[in-house]
């Protein structure tokens, strides 16, 4: 279901869309699950506040410090997410950009993103690959739009081919954000454009692609499910977070 131009596609731009991968029956699914484990606070789960990115209250016990921004460990918190994680279409989709079998890691991403609309927070321009450790920073996440995804409910942006871009030190904060004060980084920042998405789309982006995304303005909390693969050489180093977990093989 990849043609070469996709591929081609995938490897210049650092991301490539996949238009209706999933049906709107399936995605309503996962919003109706995602809600009943948010009312329960049902663990593993990540807070706003945890995060202390611009917008998000500053910790726990302060107003809308139980705005829940992802559900974590969704390979295990239900079979239903995990036989997404690991249906054929998808490891297709991904062994085509890969070339070899794929892995799913559990140690990175595995979540649903609950962008809700109060006290969400914005995430500045960084690398998936920043706190990863893997042999090589090649990976690739899968992220599913539950809803329509748009600027106004907080969608992703990209800077299209940075995945390739060799980044200094000194271009990045102490978190390893792209500093917005860099002359440098403004041009660089000029190439970013939004990605939105329908219902069911899937954005496949590679883990050295610099992304952001703004805060939620709208009434309606955004739901995205996030997984991240690996190839069969490209191993997480051991005693790393990335080897925490057991990689799951899709094929």
């Amino acid at each position: 279901m990849i043609s070469t131009e996709q591929i081609l596609h995938f490897k210049k731009q650092g991301y490539l869309i996949l238009p209706q991968f999933e049906s709107a029956a399936f995605c309503e699914s996962v919003i109706a699950l995602a809600k009943d484990e948010l009312r329960q606070h049902a663990a593993p789960i990540e807070y706003e506040a945890d995060t202390q990115y611009p917008g998000a209250p500053i910790s726990r016990d302060a107003e809308g410090g139980k705005t829940a921004r992802r559900l974590l460990g969704a390979y295990a918190r239900n079979p239903v997410l995990a036989n997404w994680a690991t249906n054929k279409k998808l490891g297709d989709a991904l062994q085509a950009l890969l070339g070899t079998a794929v892995y799913l890691s559990q140690c990175h991403h595995n979540c649903i993103m609950t962008k809700q609309p109060a006290y969400s927070s914005r995430t500045g321009w960084h690398r998936d690959s920043r706190y990863w450790n893997f042999a090589r920073p090649e990976l690739i996440s899968a992220w599913l739009a539950l809803g329509n995804e748009l600027e106004e409910n907080g969608c992703l942006w990209v800077i299209p081919g940075s995945h390739e871009l060799d980044i200094s030190a000194q271009q990045l904060d102490e978190l390893q954000f792209l500093r917005a004060d860099l002359e440098h980084n403004k041009i660089l920042l000029e190439r970013a454009i939004p990605v939105p998405l329908q219902q069911g789309d899937l954005l496949l982006f590679h883990s050295n692609l610099f992304h952001a995304a703004g805060r939620n303005t709208t009434d309606i909390t955004k739901f995205s499910m996030v997984f991240t693969y690996r190839d069969a050489t490209n191993l997480p180093k051991p005693g790393t977070r990335s080897s925490l977990q057991p990689d799951i093989k899709l094929m």
